[in-house]
């Protein structure tokens, strides 16, 4: 199975909270709720419901060019089954943006190497089909019945006024089948001046409620489009896109940041004009070549790269077509024509090319718009645009095809991790500001296409980069073993008496500064210059965040011994240093509170964290299923069912098998409900079962937690073995936006805080004990600091290391928070971690029971003053 990024974990357990929250309540309170924990009580966007849906969960996750949106999307078909449709086998309607992503989108589920198929296959045991629209007459009712049925379509095939003469609106025979078990209903479409209900494929997704899943879901929100949505009596819309239309119910966005902290996409991007459409040409087929032999470098780069450029000629009726561009690289730039590809929309030499094959010879894209929706390959690396572009929507498309990165791994020379891209229209220069409202559309934030943009301008100067340093020569200066990105920022002038000028503009680092020195020849004017930047870069190193000055930011981590043999504390720990736990210790039987069915069979009652409820009958497709079940369905079918939905790694399937079948004997030796009934019920039992082992769990941990806490023979930290070191890239999900210029922050940018925490952060800023600080983020457990309560990963707010280089853990918290059980727990974990390490930790809050604030709290403690602590 395709190993699932951590920002794509986050948002898939976004979505699981959301639809699991909307099943026991409603889709508005639901996303009330994710938003609440998004903002605080904080302004979001009020919650907008389908009209005539309005029971329907409609929300919109939000994920940049690059992310995986598709594979995201075949995770959701099993999460929105298991979590609100309650079925094991839904009907999905995936609606796409162009009849070209249709086709890729069936090739990537239909094709079984590809991990968008492994993970239906893996979800369904195999059993579901994958139809294109076109093809709805091979859907049979068994496939409806005994698997998983996805329907993948464009809006348009959907989207019409006027629904005669399209065919999946039209009366069908070939579907009469279908319709042998269903009931017409008023909402449905009936033949015209009758009462028989239309055998059309409309109607048959209107009885049985899909799932709709919206591929780019800007394209979706005319009323038209929500009146498709209508029309096929969506049961859950979920939206997948970048560029979220207003209206959108976003209830989590990815940022740039976190794609590529998981490395999933190439930045900055280089942009360099030219002053003519042939030199932007040559100076992408340099580029080009001067990657390759970059990645052709076996001790350095272990995985094969055949860097890319895609060309973007002009349209026919304009001065450089496609066949001019083509002309022009074989006959002056000595292009091989093998090297060569076509991709327009009447040659599409790309079509049937493995472009990530060793032995495909191509290297140069030629194309107009072809490439601009749905093509992927991460082996593109430089663009040229020689066409008069200004639709930003162009721009937009063309720059997502060079940021993947290969293989979604960093690589280890630095050049490799840059997109670039070399242009000669007019439209084209000096367009910083542009490119940045076009990464805005492909779902960065602000401050991030600030960041990611790098633009040479024509005289080979970035008019962004304040860093230019000047020296003279009278010796030779290599320019060529230079970077690409250091040789467009480099000038060479030669005066009459034969004195080399060296002028560079551009980003200064140590590497760069280690580079230009090594390209003089002469030793003595060697010395000379590397003194000099020496000093420039003692300068600007005093305004460089401490990673990007190189600093390591390293703590250590609390460790475990568990069978003689130490190991960095997990939640899950805990369970297992009293021996294996076993869940039939902890059987309660279900009372009638717990777990009941009304007499009509038309509701459940059930009891999830000691909250009532009562949640509605299953739908359509699980009523037809159930016919005859009294004679199909056994004990130990059922118990098998929630054996395999209720497995976990630290449960065996005898000790859950043992749980589960008392629970059901003593379920059914109530009196109140028969077998039948608890397979209608099965998902909400389920739910309620996956509650209990829950909270048994929970109580198995914290028994081997509170052992574990005054024991230093359990319990350790061990720098040298198991430490944690903040990474390169900092994955920010929301970004600091006031207005207050934090000094002392570890990366350059801060992630979101609310009023009180910037409060707290600017105390740590400003203290003169305080080296550097970072703002921890929650939910990245390979990116950021945690520690293990008894049952979850605790990620503090904030760690500071001091000039004394001890380590200072700050947790913030309310005052009407500070004595819930969760506070508890952080802060006993938290002060055991400084015991053990010889470090700090507080639990701050705006005025302690001394009547201290936030400064005195920290300033207390940081001078070894009276301090209550647990």
């Amino acid at each position: 199975m395709f190993k699932l990024r951590q920002y794509q974990i986050n948002t898939i357990e976004v979505l699981k909270s959301y639809l699991s929250g909307a099943r026991f309540s409603n889709p508005k309170s639901a996303y009330d709720t994710i938003q609440k924990a998004n903002y605080g009580q904080g302004q979001y966007k009020p919650f907008n419901s389908l009209e005539g849906l309005q029971d329907a969960p409609y929300v919109c996750l939000r994920l940049p060019t690059g992310g995986g949106k598709t594979l995201l999307s075949a995770h959701t078909i099993k999460l929105a089954s298991e979590h609100y449709l309650e079925s094991d086998y839904p009907l999905t309607l995936w609606l796409v943006p162009t009849d070209k992503i249709k086709q890729q989108t069936l090739e990537t589920l239909t094709d079984e190497d590809h991990p968008n198929r492994k993970v239906l296959n893996e979800a369904f045991g195999g059993k579901f089909r994958v139809f294109d629209i076109a093809d709805f007459r091979q859907i049979r009712p068994a496939d409806i019945d005994s698997g998983a049925c996805i329907i993948i379509s464009t809006f348009q095939s959907l989207r019409v006024d006027d629904t005669n003469g399209r065919k999946v609106y039209a009366h069908d025979e070939n579907l009469e089948p279908h319709f042998s078990k269903i009931s017409a209903i008023e909402s449905m479409e009936f033949l015209e001046d009758s009462n028989q209900l239309k055998y059309s494929l409309v109607n048959l997704l209107h009885w049985y409620r899909p799932l709709v899943i919206i591929d780019e879901a800007h394209n979706a929100k005319s009323e038209l489009s929500i009146e498709v949505l209508r029309r096929v009596n969506a049961a859950c819309v979920i939206e997948y896109t970048a560029t979220p239309a207003k209206n959108s119910n976003v209830i989590h966005l990815v940022t740039a940041a976190e794609l590529k902290a998981e490395e999933m996409i190439k930045l900055p991007l280089v942009v360099q004009p030219a002053k003519t459409w042939q030199v932007a040409v040559e100076q992408s087929i340099q580029t080009r070549q001067k990657l390759e032999e970059l990645a052709n470098n076996s001790k350095l780069e272990d995985q094969y790269i055949r860097p890319i450029v895609l060309f973007q000629a002009e349209k026919k009726d304009r001065d450089i077509t496609v066949e001019v561009l083509k002309r022009h690289l074989i006959e002056s730039e000595k292009i091989k024509e093998e090297e060569i590809a076509i991709a327009t929309g009447t040659q599409k030499e790309l079509d049937g090319l493995d472009l990530f094959n060793r032995n495909c010879k191509i290297r140069y894209i030629i194309t107009v718009e072809a490439l601009k929706e749905g093509w992927d390959c991460s082996f593109a690396y430089v663009l040229c645009s020689i066409a008069n572009t200004t639709s930003a929507t162009a721009i937009e498309q063309l720059i997502g095809r060079v940021l993947r990165m290969p293989y979604a791994q960093r690589r280890k020379q630095e050049v490799l991790n840059k997109a670039y891209a070399h242009t000669a229209s007019t439209s084209w220069l000096n367009t910083v500001d542009k490119l940045k409202d076009c990464l805005v559309k492909m779902g960065f934030e602000k401050q991030e296409a600030e960041q990611v943009i790098y633009q040479q301008s024509l005289d080979g100067f970035n008019d962004n980069v304040e860093d230019v340093i000047q020296f003279s020569l009278s010796g030779d200066f290599d320019s060529f073993s230079l970077d690409l990105v250091e040789q467009s920022n480099i000038t060479l002038t030669k005066n009459d008496k034969g004195v080399t000028q060296v002028t560079y503009k551009g980003a200064l680092a140590k590497d760069t500064i280690e580079n230009l020195v090594n390209a003089i020849k002469d030793p003595e004017e060697k010395k000379k210059v590397a003194r000099k930047l020496d000093v420039k870069m003692q300068h600007k190193e005093e305004r460089l965040s401490p990673s990007q000055r190189g600093e390591r930011f390293i703590l250590p981590q609390i460790c475990l011994c568990l069978d003689d043999d130490w190991d960095v504390a997990e939640p899950e720990s805990y369970l297992h240093l009293q021996g294996d736990w076993r869940i039939a210790d902890y059987y309660k039987p279900l009372t009638k509170d717990d777990f009941s069915l009304d007499e009509d069979g038309k509701q459940y009652i059930i009891d999830i964290a000691n909250q009532k409820m009562q949640v509605g009958f299953l739908g359509k497709k699980e009523q037809l299923s159930l016919y005859g079940i009294k004679t199909n369905i056994t004990v130990n079918d059922l118990c098998s069912w929630f054996d395999h939905n209720l497995r976990s790694h630290d449960i065996t399937s005898q000790h859950l098998l043992e749980y589960i079948r008392k629970t059901i004997e003593a379920l059914l030796e109530r009196g109140d409900l028969d077998i039948a009934a608890l397979v209608r019920g099965k998902y909400i039992l389920q739910k309620v079962l996956k509650d209990r082992i829950n909270q048994a769990r929970k109580e198995a941990q914290k028994k081997g937690f509170q052992l574990c806490l005054l024991d230093n023979d359990i319990m350790q930290v061990d720098l040298s073995q198991y430490a944690f070191e903040f990474p390169i890239n900092y994955p920010i999900n929301q970004y600091y936006e006031g207005s207050y210029q934090f000094k002392n922050h570890y990366y350059p940018q801060i992630a979101a805080m609310n009023k009180e925490e910037f409060e707290c952060a600017k105390v740590l800023d400003m203290h003169d004990s305080i080296e550097y600080w970072l703002r921890n983020i929650e939910n990245q457990p390979d990116k950021s600091f945690w520690l293990p309560t008894d049952s979850s990963r605790f990620y503090p707010d904030f760690i500071a290391k001091l000039k004394d280089d001890r380590l200072l853990i700050v947790e913030y918290k309310g005052q009407h928070l500070l004595t819930n059980e969760d506070s508890k727990q952080k802060e006993l974990i938290g002060h055991r971690w400084a015991e053990l390490s010889h470090n700090l930790f507080l639990m701050a809050t705006n005025k302690d029971d001394k009547g201290r604030g936030v400064f005195e709290q920290i300033d207390c403690l940081l001078k070894n003053e009276s301090f209550i602590v647990p």
